[in-house]
């Protein structure tokens, strides 16, 4: 069933990220047609140095199926 995973930079709280999960839960299942019942949502924080390798694999090294392009130098972010 659908599997929601979002990687981020560290720094938000838990609320932030529960209202996040409940957002995207919500949007995944009106577009897609589904129950909530079948939804599970994970989130995953970076530093900015680990973030570096997250780009590279699974964004830089995944573009098959990327389908929102980064408009950032991740090296920005050291």
């Amino acid at each position: 069933m659908p599997h929601i995973g979002i990687k981020m930079l560290e720094g938000r709280s838990k609320e932030q990220k529960e209202k996040l999960s409940a957002a995207l839960v919500k949007a995944l299942c009106e577009t897609l047609g589904c129950s909530s019942h079948y939804v599970t949502c994970s989130i995953e924080d970076f530093n900015a140095r680990e973030w570096q390798e997250v780009f590279a694999s699974d964004i830089e090294g995944k573009k098959e199926n990327l389908y929102k392009k980064a408009e950032y130098d991740p090296k920005s972010l050291l």
